[in-house]
């Protein structure tokens, strides 16, 4: 690959993916010798598609991981599968064309299971591609009994430490699939809805009120009317029974501090339940609980004639018969915030349901938080804002198949529960029995048909890839997206504190999403879906990673764009060209000996290239070591592009192209020492590239090396040094310039380039560099000043003159150049023919001068402190 003169991303890729040895990542249990530092990293779910938001995460991941083992980490980068929920069943009944009910739990869960561990190997397959150094050793799937029977077991620690229990309690469900969901899984859109003005009768009086509700089919179920016991129009109704309209019964009226009389009319339905509020009124007041909608989203029962329809068409046939009977008489549009269920996106309802909770410690969560290290700080305060407003304990049980089995048993002669013992772990209740009596003597039992809440097999896999050793907690880095730290970030936290005592990371990395090129979030509806393999199938995986650490700061939403990723791969090809070009001339080189080298023996600029480096490694290290791995790649980027390809090989390639240049060996051991510097600091973001580089010069993988090190350099006055070098390369670019505007080849030679400076100056190489002579001369500059020609500001003029521009130069190119000219003043102008003044206004024209030393004519150059004549 070396002579090709086209980086061909796709060739290098399949070669090295070939050739790696993944045990190379491979946490090693045993060694005690190098620190730890274990990262625990998001289980995706197998869906079979690896996302561009999951590969963001996973780059920045990488490099941390390649990072940390190059300074001497004994480092475990994990991969887990979260297997269990909702998405798979659904798939597999539309893939079989059958619905869960219709064949076996077992027989379902074995095609959800088939199905899962397909989908796994397709995102393996571009996970191993992006050139993720995963430890693949300590892969697990949390469908797999050696994994769950974990999750069973902390089921059994929590519930013997009173912090797990069954009750009836109101919790958020999702009729689309069935299932009771906790409140972190609740989503919220905004939509538009009514609010509809019905009448209340008040119990054996002539009064009524009127009451503003969202939800007129929750009437059936409405227990109470609440007015803010402030409201004075309303004070002599507290205490009363209203009538609630259509269904005829009483329910109180009370009066409450949390009622807000600026909405609607200020009166409130209380039903069991329309919202949050609902179930704090009916706790607070103990009032009855009415259920009028079933576990389907049906009316029950009590809805009377509207039994068995949906919220939707009850809401709809309830408002048509209001309205006739003019119990109904207004109806204004609002926007509301709905809760949706972040898996189907249907409208949760909130149901009083016999469920599994886990008590919520919430202040024991907030007062560890500070224990842990957050970037950016700014998610530390999201989580607290997501602490401080949960009302409810999660519920962790679900009514589906695919999950973890809740090891309980119930007794069909007393109802006591039978949990698990430790030592039967795993276990399926609705397949075994348990070993042991009841307390009441009896040995018939029922299994628990529900399941666990998939998030209390992903709260754990800290505990997992420690192994559950406290001795390795915390350990180093959680890395997640901003999209869960409500759902994953919190319930390992709240777990690894009950059940360890201790928080479970040291440091949480919390990334961004990244959002179509159009700024909204990426969806198949929009058609502005990315995929990693598109864009690797184009540019190559080193270009992708580069463009998903540099495109934005961490913890923010980036927006793709493909120009972002083009910039990226012109990058590649720069430092492709770089390498192809100091092979080629270093061949000579005897890079065995590259140690040896003696350094005082550099020249300069050599030293001085080897100084921009170290300061390089100081400013990549500390930027990766403070999560800016933006900066720090464009650091990289700018000095490769900057310093070394436009200033310092432009400048020695004349030593370079020399054999007998006594300075040639000092070029190439800088070169090739600033080369593998670069692919060293490169290797975490460039894996292939970095490797290819590295590997050709020294057959041997870069993954394997240290982190570098400042290089030593002896008696290096920095500050003069870099002044004199900065002198040398502003010449250089400036004779370049100069050339390119008077069209003289690069390759030309000028008569001479005398440059008057008062202190030394090095032009060996900037002799070679400019093809020139060059000589250096200490005195003042002193030259004669001549005004020869007249230029015209055509902007300034046009306007002014618009037809009669072409007259009023025609006169100008007549004008002598005289002292009024000089001053760039206002002058006037006669055309003698016609006897017509002109006024030019300043700055409308413009002097050129004609420079002399020793009637030798010349062009001036001014580079701050130094100035460069050039003989014409």
């Amino acid at each position: 690959m070396k002579n090709d003169k086209k980086y061909q991303p796709s060739i290098i890729e399949q070669k090295w993916l070939s050739l790696w040895d993944k045990s190379n990542y491979f946490f090693d249990w045993n060694d005690s010798s190098k620190p730890q530092y274990i990262i625990d990293t998001p289980p995706p779910y197998p869906t079979g598609v690896f996302h561009i938001g999951n590969a963001l995460n996973w780059c920045y991941i990488d490099v941390r991981a390649r990072y940390k083992r190059m300074n001497g980490y004994n480092v475990m980068f994990p991969q887990g599968w979260d297997c269990h929920g909702l998405p798979t069943e659904v798939k597999v009944e539309e893939i079989n064309n059958i619905t869960k009910n219709e064949i076996s739990r077992s027989e379902f869960k074995k095609k959800c299971e088939e199905l899962t561990l397909e989908n796994i190997q397709k995102m393996k397959d571009i996970m191993i591609k992006l050139a993720f150094s995963i430890d693949w050793s300590n892969e697990f799937i949390t469908m797999n009994k050696d994994y769950y029977k974990y999750t069973q077991k902390s089921f059994i620690d929590m519930y013997h430490k009173n912090l797990i229990y069954h009750e009836e309690h109101p919790v958020n469900w999702c009729p689309r699939c069935e299932t009771a969901i906790a409140f972190a899984e609740v989503e919220y859109q905004k939509k538009k809805s009514k609010l509809n003005y019905i009448l209340f009768k008040i119990k054996d009086e002539e009064d009524i009120l009127s009451i503003a509700t969202s939800r007129p089919e929750l009437l059936c179920s409405c227990v109470a009317i609440l007015v803010n016991k402030n409201d004075k129009r309303y004070l002599k109704f507290i205490g009363k029974n209203a009538i609630v309209p259509y269904y005829n019964y009483n329910v109180p009226i009370i009066g409450d501090d949390d009622v807000d009389p600026n909405f609607g009319t200020g009166v409130v339905m209380v039903s069991t339940f329309g919202d949050k509020q609902d179930i704090k009124w009916t706790k607070k007041y103990k009032l009855k609980i009415l259920k009028g909608i079933d576990k389907n989203g049906k009316m029950t029962q009590i809805s009377n004639k509207y039994h068995g329809l949906t919220v939707k068409d009850c809401r709809e046939k309830i408002i048509y018969d209001l309205k006739n009977s003019k119990e109904l008489y207004k109806q204004e549009d609002i926007e509301q915030n709905i809760g949706i269920c972040w898996r189907c996106k249907s409208e949760i309802e909130i149901l009083s349901e016999l469920q599994w909770f886990i008590k919520i410690e919430k202040e024991k969560v907030l007062s560890n938080l500070n224990k842990i290290k957050w970037y950016p700080l700014s998610m530390k305060t999201r989580i607290i804002n997501w602490i401080n407003t949960m009302e409810w304990d999660w519920c962790i049980s679900r009514q589906r198949i695919f999950a973890t089995p809740i090891p309980i048993w119930y007794c069909d002669n007393c109802g006591s529960i039978i949990i698990a013992d430790k030592n039967e772990l795993p276990v399926d209740p609705t397949i075994t029995k348990p070993k042991k009596k009841c307390n009441c003597g009896s040995l018939k039992y029922h299994g628990e048909a529900d399941v666990l809440d998939t998030w209390m097999d992903s709260s754990i896999t800290t505990l997992n890839i420690t192994h559950w050793d406290s001795k390795r907690l915390p350990i180093q880095l959680r890395q997640q997206g901003n999209d869960i730290i409500r759902t994953w970030a919190f319930y390992t936290i709240l777990r690894t504190l009950a059940l360890k005592n201790i928080v479970p990371w040291e440091t949480i990395i919390i990334n961004g999403m990244v959002l179509g090129s159009d700024g909204h979030k990426m969806s198949k509806s929009l058609g502005n879906i990315i995929t990693p393999e598109e864009i690797i199938e184009k540019y190559g995986v080193d270009s992708f990673r580069q463009w998903s650490v540099i495109s934005g700061k961490m913890g923010s939403d980036i927006i793709f764009q493909w120009k972002d990723i083009i910039a990226s791969s012109r990058f590649c090809n720069k430092l492709w060209n770089i390498y192809q070009f100091i092979t080629m001339n270093t061949k000579d080189f005897n890079i065995n000996k590259i140690d040896e080298y003696n350094i005082d023996t550099l020249k300069n600029i050599d030293k001085w290239i080897l100084y921009k480096l170290n300061n390089l490694i100081n400013i990549v290290t500390l930027n990766i070591e403070k999560i800016q791995y933006d900066i720090a790649f464009k650091e990289i980027r700018s000095f490769l592009w900057d310093i070394l390809a436009d200033n310092y090989i432009e400048l020695i390639k004349g030593r370079l192209y020399s054999i007998n240049n006594k300075f040639r060996k000092s070029s190439q051991y800088v070169l090739i020492t600033t080369l593998i510097t670069i692919c060293k600091l490169l290797a975490p973001f460039m894996p292939y590239l970095s490797e290819e580089i590295y590997y050709t010069i020294f057959n041997r993988s870069i993954h394997l090396e240290k982190w570098p090190q400042e290089i030593k350099l002896k008696n290096f006055d920095n500050i003069k040094i870099d002044k004199e070098i900065n002198n040398i390369i502003n010449i250089s670019k400036e004779i370049r310039k100069y050339k390119k505007e008077n069209n003289i080849s690069l390759n030309s030679s000028l008569k001479r380039i005398e440059i008057y400076y008062p202190y030394e100056l090095d032009i060996e190489d900037l002799k070679n560099a400019t093809k020139s002579e060059i000589i250096i001369n200490k005195n003042d500059l002193s030259y004669e000043i001549i005004p020869y020609k007249i230029t015209y500001n055509m902007d300034i003029l046009g306007p002014i003159y618009k037809e009669k521009t072409n007259e009023v130069v025609n006169i100008l190119n007549k004008l002598n150049i005289n002292n009024n000219l000089l001053k760039n003043e206002e002058i006037d102008i006669i055309d003698e023919e016609n006897k017509k003044k002109y006024r030019i206004p300043k700055n409308a024209l413009k002097i050129i001068y004609k420079y002399k030393i020793n009637k030798e004519e010349i062009d001036i150059i001014n580079i701050n402190s130094l100035k460069i004549i050039i003989p014409k």
